[in-house]
């Protein structure tokens, strides 16, 4: 991979700032705009915003850990930086579309990366019907939400709702109720990858419900339709022997 100008996007974390200061002793970074390979440091969330951000760059992202958890990020020693970047392998994400239609009739659009997640607004639980490709599959889920998750975002949210992991090959979506009261042994399912889902509120001016693409948040949604957009796609590096298939595979077996 031919990266030589490399752009610094870093959060405002004592971490990170103490990685760029040590970093920039060893490379002269470019603006965004000029740069082949965009270093994001900071968290996962901080990636999720960058690349939210940032995606109209059409350029690779390298994420440098200096957060939590780190899912999306690598773990590099600042001297070493520009040379993990430039032996580092690719992974493409295709994010999800949302469609969201409140309760006043206005169109919200907005991607995902992670995952889509309906939640309750009040103290009573919601009702939400399902719809797989024009089919309704679920007539009425009550619960405190759902979500749809992306394989790069089963480990997240996903994965504390109690819903599978899935390998970035496997090319399917998870579908996770969120604390489920009925159907009570329902506990969602692996839909394609291509299937477009539609989940509707019931009763959503007594029973609202809000709806998140990644962090980004609509109020009193009346239903939202939910599909991968093949047409857009994420570039994330990673470190060889650490990439992202990998930390899928290996959380399965984390104790």
């Amino acid at each position: 991979m031919k990266i030589q100008k490399v752009a610094l996007f870093t959060s405002r974390g004592q971490k990170s700032q103490e990685f760029q200061a040590e970093a920039l002793k060893y490379l002269q970074p470019v603006p965004l705009d000029q740069a082949d390979c965009i270093v994001v440091i900071g968290g996962d969330g901080f990636m999720l915003h960058a690349l939210h951000s940032l995606r109209h760059l059409d350029v690779p992202f390298f994420g440098v850990n200096a957060g939590t958890v780190g899912f999306l990020m690598n773990s590099v020693p600042p001297q070493d930086l520009l040379h993990c970047v430039q032996t580092s392998q690719q992974t493409a994400l295709h994010p999800l579309r949302m469609t969201a239609i409140d309760t006043d009739g206005v169109e919200h659009i907005y991607h995902a990366i992670n995952e889509v997640s309906l939640m309750r607004q009040t103290s009573q639980a919601s009702k939400i019907q399902i719809e797989i490709d024009g089919v309704v599959r679920l007539e009425e889920l009550v619960s405190d939400g759902v979500l749809v998750a992306t394989p790069a975002g089963s480990t997240a949210y996903n994965l504390s709702a109690h819903g599978p992991i899935i390998p970035l090959g496997a090319n399917l979506l998870a579908l996770t109720p969120i604390s489920p009261f009925r159907p009570r042994r329902w506990r969602g399912a692996l839909l394609p990858c291509l299937a477009k889902i539609k989940l509707t509120v019931l009763r959503a001016a007594e029973r609202k419900v809000s709806v998140s693409a990644d962090y980004q948040m609509i109020e009193n949604v009346e239903y939202v339709t939910i599909e991968q957009d093949i047409n857009s796609s994420c570039r994330l590096l990673f470190t060889q022997g650490h990439n992202l298939e990998d930390r899928i595979l290996r959380e399965q077996f984390a104790l």
